[in-house]
C-alpha cells in the first residue's frame, strides 16, 4: 500500500515518517504531499496563540478532550523552541499532553522552530495538511509563543484564539503588535489572578474599538478560563463551533473569504522556500560561499553588493 493511502487510513507510523521527512526537507515528501493535497480541506484549524507563560498548552489539552469527548478526532501541532543540542523540538508542549499519546483519535506532533520567527514554521503548514488529509475533523495549531511576531498564524488558519493572563501587560502589547486584529475569540486564562475583571475590560473596550474595521462583520468573544480546572473552557469551545458555523453560512462565503490568505501564505512560502533552496544550491554547486564569505570579511565587497548581484541574476533568469 502506498504512503498516500496509508495516511489517509490512519496508519500513525506511515504519517510520523512522512512528517518527519517534510521537517527535513525531503523532496520525495513534498512529492507524497502533492498527491495529498486533493483529499484537504475537511478540517476545523484552529491556531491557539498568545506570550509564553499564559497556558497555551494547558488549554490546548482541555480543548483535546472536550474535542474527544464527542468523538471527534484532533491532530495538534505543537511548534516548540528550537533545542540549541540537537536542533529539534524541546518538547515541552508535548509533555504537557501526555494523556492523550495513547488515544488513536490523537496525533501530536511537535515542530521546532529552527530560528523561523512569526510563530510558524516552514514545514507547519505542510503538516497541517497531512493531518487534515488523514481525516482529523479539527487541527488545533498551538505557535511557539513569540509575542509580537506572532500573527502568521491567522493566516494558516479559520479561528485563531489569542490567550493573555491578567497582568502581563498584553493590552497595550495586543495593540502594538496586531495581535488584536487577528483574534476571533480571546482567552484570559488564569482567570482566578488579580486583575482577571479590568484585563477582561480592556479587552471588551478595545474589540468594540476596532470592530468597525472588521472586514468579516464577526464579533470577536472574550472568555475567562482556569485551564487546569477546565473553567471556561467549555463555553470556549462552544464559542469556536459557533464561529466554524458562522463561516460556513450563505455557502461558505466568508469561510472562502478566509482561505483567501491562507493559500496565498501558502503559496508565498513554498515559493520562497524554493527560491531559497535555489540560491543556496547554486552557490554551494560553484563552491562560492567561502569565497564571499571571506571578500567580505576582507571588506573587499559588502552583504547588500552580493544581495543585489543575485536578485538580478535571477532576474535574468527568469526573464523580469
Amino acid at each position: 500500500m502506498d504512503i498516500i493511502q496509508q495516511v489517509r487510513q490512519g496508519d500513525i507510523r506511515a504519517t510520523a515518517r512522512l512528517m518527519r521527512d517534510l521537517d527535513e526537507g525531503d523532496p520525495a515528501a513534498r512529492e507524497i504531499l502533492k498527491g495529498l493535497y486533493q483529499y484537504t480541506g475537511r478540517a476545523h484549524i484552529i491556531g491557539i496563540t498568545g506570550s509564553p507563560g499564559v497556558g497555551k498548552s494547558t488549554l490546548t489539552d482541555r480543548m483535546i478532550q472536550l474535542l474527544r469527548q464527542q468523538g471527534l478526532t484532533v491532530g495538534v501541532v505543537a511548534v516548540d523552541p528550537t533545542s540549541p543540542f540537537s536542533g529539534g523540538a524541546i518538547l515541552g508542549d508535548r509533555i504537557r499532553m501526555q494523556r492523550h499519546a495513547t488515544d488513536e483519535g490523537v496525533f501530536i506532533r511537535s515542530l521546532a522552530t529552527r530560528g523561523h520567527f512569526g510563530g510558524l514554521t516552514a514545514s507547519s503548514r505542510a503538516v497541517v495538511n497531512v493531518l487534515d488529509a488523514m481525516g482529523k475533523d479539527f487541527i488545533l495549531v498551538e505557535t511557539v509563543g513569540v509575542g509580537q511576531d506572532e500573527v502568521e498564524i491567522a493566516s494558516a488558519a479559520h479561528t485563531t484564539i489569542v490567550v493573555t493572563v491578567p497582568g502581563m501587560g498584553d493590552d497595550i502589547q495586543a495593540i502594538k503588535a496586531g495581535i488584536l486584529e487577528i483574534g476571533d475569540l480571546f482567552v484570559i486564562n488564569k482567570a482566578d489572578r488579580e486583575g482577571a475583571d479590568r484585563t477582561y475590560q480592556d479587552l471588551v473596550n478595545m474589540i468594540d474599538l476596532r470592530q468597525p474595521n472588521r472586514e468579516d462583520g464577526w464579533r470577536p468573544l472574550v472568555f475567562r478560563t482556569e485551564a487546569p480546572k477546565n473553567l471556561g473552557v467549555p463555553e470556549l469551545m462552544a464559542a469556536v463551533f459557533e464561529h466554524r458555523d458562522y463561516l460556513r453560512r450563505e455557502g461558505g462565503r466568508e469561510l472562502a473569504r478566509v482561505m483567501a490568505p491562507r493559500l496565498r501564505g501558502e503559496l508565498m512560502d513554498l515559493i520562497m522556500q524554493g527560491i531559497r533552496e535555489q540560491i543556496i544550491s547554486h552557490m554551494l554547486s560553484a563552491n562560492g560561499v567561502k569565497q564571499i564569505l571571506a571578500d567580505i570579511a576582507a571588506k573587499k565587497t559588502d552583504p547588500y553588493s552580493i544581495s543585489d548581484e543575485i536578485v538580478a541574476q535571477l532576474r535574468r533568469r527568469c526573464d523580469l
